[in-house]
C-alpha cells in the first residue's frame, strides 16, 4: 500500500522547495538529530556510524539531507557525492516514523521506505530507530523550555547557560 495522495507535498510546492540550497537544512536536520537522537544512541551504534556519510532524502518535497556522526555528534555535510546510506520516504512517512505511528519494517516492506547503500548499515540504521523508547517527535518534548533544558549542560561558561540558585554572572 502506497501513500495516499492527499499525504503528499504537491508537486508544485515540491518543486519550489527542491530549489532551495541543501546545506542549511542538513545543518537544521543535524541540530535535530543531535537534540533529538544522539543522547539515545548506545555506544556501539556511535562507533559503527563514526564517519559514515549519511543522506536522508524526502522524496515527495525534493528535499535532500546529507550529514555524518563525527563521534560526539550529527554533523552537516557539504551535498553530493557518494554516501554510505540513502533513507528515501515522502515527508508524511518520515513523520509517521518520527512519531513512532509506523514502524521502519512496515514502511520498507510497503515500498514507501528506501534504504540504498551500505546493506549492513542500514540494518544497523533501522534496529536502532526501532530500539527508540519515545517517539523522536513528541510535540511536548520538543517544547522551547524542554529543548533549552536538554541544551543547557552544553552551554556551561561565563555568562552562559541557566543559572544555579545563588550563582552570579561576571559583569
Amino acid at each position: 500500500m502506497n501513500t495516499s495522495t492527499s499525504h503528499l507535498v504537491p508537486p508544485p510546492l515540491g518543486a519550489l522547495l527542491g530549489r532551495l540550497p541543501a546545506y542549511p537544512g542538513s545543518v537544521m536536520l543535524a541540530g535535530a538529530l543531535n537534540v533529538g537522537l544522539a543522547d539515545q544512541l548506545p555506544e556501539d551504534v556511535r562507533q559503527i556510524l563514526t564517519g559514515k556519510k549519511l543522506r536522508i532524502h524526502v522524496r515527495d518535497a525534493r528535499l535532500t539531507f546529507d550529514f555524518t556522526w563525527s563521534g560526539s555528534g550529527f554533523s552537516a555535510r557539504a551535498g553530493g557525492g557518494p554516501v554510505d546510506l540513502t533513507i528515501s520516504a515522502s515527508a508524511y512517512d518520515f513523520l509517521q516514523l518520527a512519531q513512532r505511528r509506523e514502524d521502519p519494517d512496515t514502511l520498507f516492506f510497503s515500498r514507501r521506505l528506501s534504504m540504498e547503500g551500505d546493506t549492513e548499515l542500514g540494518l544497523v540504521v533501522k534496529n536502532t530507530l526501532d530500539a527508540l523508547e519515545m517517539p523522536v517527535l513528541d510535540w511536548q518534548r520538543w517544547a522551547p523550555h524542554r529543548v533549552l533544558a536538554r541544551l543547557a549542560p552544553h552551554w556551561r561558561g561565563p555568562g552562559i547557560g541557566p543559572r544555579r540558585p545563588g550563582e552570579s554572572r561576571p559583569e
